[in-house]
């Protein structure tokens, strides 16, 4: 999305040419074969590991470093893994999107960096939230697993996925106007 709106309002004579039909696919396929071999690799890591103690998982699901909290065996090759592939594959797709918004702005003469912030802020709110709790949960060591990270754990992946059509829904007028009647209503009360 961010690589589409940057093509769309920096190159906008250039655009049909460059999101041509092989680049959307390959847009398309790569988010989602790059999740599917980080996770092949932390299975794989996984399955090396002994569990002979509790099987009783204290968090919500099963998450990887709660799984890791219960093995009896060094993760060490796991937690470097996490921390050093975990940064390629969580800051890289991070850094391009943040990158190709400050290239927005920074193309966008100043009467149009309004509109366009109003156009890019929503899903720019949803990657922040999202990349944020991430790291948070991720780049942490294991022994400082705390309830903060369960909640953390959780909200990735519920919270941003709630916010998203609120979110999305705030550039539409009647929504705007909605909200306003809501808050207008709860301030009378």
């Amino acid at each position: 999305m961010a690589v589409d709106r940057y093509v769309a309002i920096c190159k906008p004579f250039h655009y049909i040419i460059i999101m041509s039909y092989k680049c959307c696919v390959l847009l398309l396929i790569i988010p989602f074969i790059l999740p599917l071999l980080h996770s092949l690799l932390h299975i794989h890591l996984l399955n090396r590991l002994t569990f002979c103690a509790s099987n009783i998982m204290h968090h919500f699901f099963c998450e990887l470093k709660a799984m890791l909290k219960l093995s009896c065996s060094s993760t060490f090759v796991n937690e470097i893994v996490i921390k050093t592939e975990g940064l390629s594959g969580i800051m890289a797709p991070f850094m391009c999107i943040t990158i190709s918004y400050l290239r927005i702005l920074t193309t966008v003469p100043t009467a149009g960096k309004y509109k366009t912030f109003s156009t890019c802020g929503s899903h720019l709110t949803v990657v922040t939230l999202f990349y944020g709790n991430i790291s948070f949960v991720y780049f942490q060591p294991l022994n400082s697993y705390t309830i903060k990270d369960r909640t953390a754990a959780v909200i990735y992946p519920m919270l941003t996925s709630m916010l998203n059509p609120f979110i999305y829904s705030l550039r539409n007028n009647d929504m705007k106007q909605g909200l306003g009647k809501l808050i207008g209503r709860i301030k009378s009360q």
